[in-house]
């Protein structure tokens, strides 16, 4: 199984800065692709960034020069720098991997549990 814990939300004026972390727990998986996602209420879950094991970011258009997604393999973590924040950036924040048990080709999602970000004044 692979678990994934998140931390770093909160509250946030507008204009501010957050940075999300999400450590995965890994055991007899390989993790291929980590992102985020966001889902705000009332409104579909999607995807904010995304990173693959070889370091290539694909970012949604709207926090593109805003947002920044890392990550360190050696700590099976990922981080996502959220700057100059909006309020309607305000969501619940779920970390996602994709990842595959060691011998087998399939590959299975896995979810955190979110974490809540609010930007407001």
């Amino acid at each position: 199984q692979v678990q994934l814990v998140e931390s770093g939300g909160g509250l946030v004026q507008p204009g501010g800065s957050l940075r999300l972390s999400c450590a995965a727990s890994r055991s007899g998986f390989l993790i291929n692709a980590m992102g985020w996602y966001r889902q705000a209420p009332g409104k579909e879950r999607e995807l904010v960034a995304h990173i693959t094991n070889g370091g290539s970011t694909n970012y949604a258009d709207f926090v593109k020069g805003r947002f920044t997604i890392s990550r360190d393999n050696a700590k099976n973590t990922v981080y996502l720098q959220m700057n100059s924040l909006e309020p309607e950036d305000t969501a619940v924040y779920y970390c996602n991997a994709v990842a595959r048990r060691i011998g087998y080709t399939s590959t299975v999602g896995y979810w955190g549990q979110g974490t809540q970000v609010t930007v407001s004044s």
